[in-house]
């Protein structure tokens, strides 16, 4: 195992084994949300808000359980038999929901992601998934870009990675400065698309930008 590779899996353990000993059980996730129901101003032993908390800490597994996943194991599986194959691979318009750490309120947009194998590719499926990991958790899209573009070019050791990410953040369009219709845009650009120009203007055509 490399030593970049070594590195984000060890950050990633700890990062899992902090979060294990700070969760609480489900009881206490329900009994939160009921205490917000209270905030809110209503009553959490109404008939239609009964099952709601039970009903929020099943969407919350759901909603981030990228924390239980370890986004080098699924890119572990690689394949050599590519007959010289040296271009650019690239998986664009991959939709994912995310959650900003600042409000919990939806991140939803897509994300571009693209490298230049070295001597092994992976299944197209695991960069989706990468993605879709990262997204499942608290985040900030700067550093969900960062993440999915660091963790691609430790474990595939590739001649680039590039990261363009796309997203509405409900926490500026339903409320706060109420501006719906604004996109985030943030890129992260590693190995070649970083050193040469061409290859990032490549990137960005096949990409509409």
């Amino acid at each position: 195992m490399n030593s970049k590779v070594q590195s984000v899996r060890e950050v990633l353990a700890q990062e899992r084994e902090a979060a294990a000993a700070r969760r609480p059980d489900r009881a206490e996730a329900e009994e939160a949300v009921r205490t917000l129901l209270r905030w809110a101003g209503d009553d959490p032993n109404r008939e239609g808000l009964l099952a709601t908390p039970e009903r929020v800490v099943r969407a919350y597994e759901e909603f981030f359980g990228g924390y239980l996943v370890d986004p080098i194991e699924m890119l572990q599986r690689t394949f050599e038999e590519t007959d010289g194959y040296d271009e650019m691979v690239l998986l664009r318009d991959i939709r994912f929901e995310s959650h900003c750490e600042h409000h919990l309120a939806p991140i939803i947009g897509v994300a571009h992601v693209a490298y230049f194998p070295r001597t092994r590719v992976v299944g197209i499926s695991k960069l989706a998934r990468v993605v879709e990991v990262y997204a499942r958790r608290l985040q900030i899209q700067e550093k969900m870009t960062a993440q999915i573009a660091n963790t691609i070019e430790a474990v595939l050791q590739p001649h680039g990675v590039a990261v363009v990410i796309e997203a509405t953040h409900q926490c500026m369009t339903t409320r706060g400065v109420h501006k719906p219709g604004v996109t985030m845009v943030t890129s992260r650009m590693l190995g070649a698309f970083r050193k040469d120009p061409k290859t990032r203007q490549e990137f960005l055509g096949m990409i509409g930008k």
